[in-house]
C-alpha cells in the first residue's frame, strides 16, 4: 500500500472539506444581484456584516466604502442612476472552505444604463464581508 506525504494528505483533506461546504455563498451572491438590479435596500444591506467594505473600481461611484451605512449611500446613488435593472449573470464560480468562501463573477445590470461588473465577494459565517465591483464596460457577457 502507497502512503501519502503529510502535505498532500492535508491537501485532499482541504479540497473534501470545501467540497462538503460549497453552494450557500453561490445562492447568497444570485440574490444580491437580484436585488441590486431590484433596487431592494433591505435586502442588498442585510448580506453585509457589520463591518462590511465595499471597493469600487471605476465609474462615478468610484472609491472604498466601509460599514453598512457608508455602503447603503452607494447603493441608494447607483439604484437612483440605474432604476430597476435585468441582471445577467454570465461566468460564475464559488471557491469555499470552512472559513469562508469567494464568489467571482460576470455580471450586467441594463437599466437606464448598462453597467458590466467584474464582481468578487467574500462570505464569512454567511455574511459578506468584502466585495468588490469593478466596471468592465469590455467584459463579455454569455448568460448561463
Amino acid at each position: 500500500m502507497k502512503r501519502l506525504s503529510l502535505p498532500l494528505l492535508f491537501l485532499l483533506t482541504c479540497a473534501a472539506g470545501a467540497n462538503a461546504v460549497a453552494g450557500p455563498a453561490l445562492d447568497a451572491a444570485q440574490a444580491h444581484f437580484a436585488a441590486i438590479g431590484a433596487g431592494d435596500r433591505s435586502a442588498i444591506l442585510r448580506d453585509y456584516s457589520d463591518s462590511a467594505r465595499l471597493l469600487w473600481v471605476g465609474g462615478p461611484l468610484d472609491g472604498a466604502y466601509d460599514g453598512t451605512a457608508a455602503i447603503g449611500a452607494v447603493w441608494d446613488k447607483f439604484g437612483a442612476a440605474l432604476g430597476n435593472a435585468k441582471v445577467s449573470v454570465g461566468a460564475i464560480e464559488e471557491s469555499a472552505n470552512p472559513k469562508g468562501a469567494t464568489v467571482t463573477a460576470a455580471v450586467q445590470f441594463d437599466g437606464k444604463n448598462q453597467v458590466k461588473v467584474r464582481y468578487v465577494l467574500t462570505y464569512r459565517e454567511g455574511k459578506l464581508v468584502h466585495e468588490t465591483w469593478q466596471v468592465d464596460p469590455k467584459l463579455a457577457i454569455t448568460a448561463r
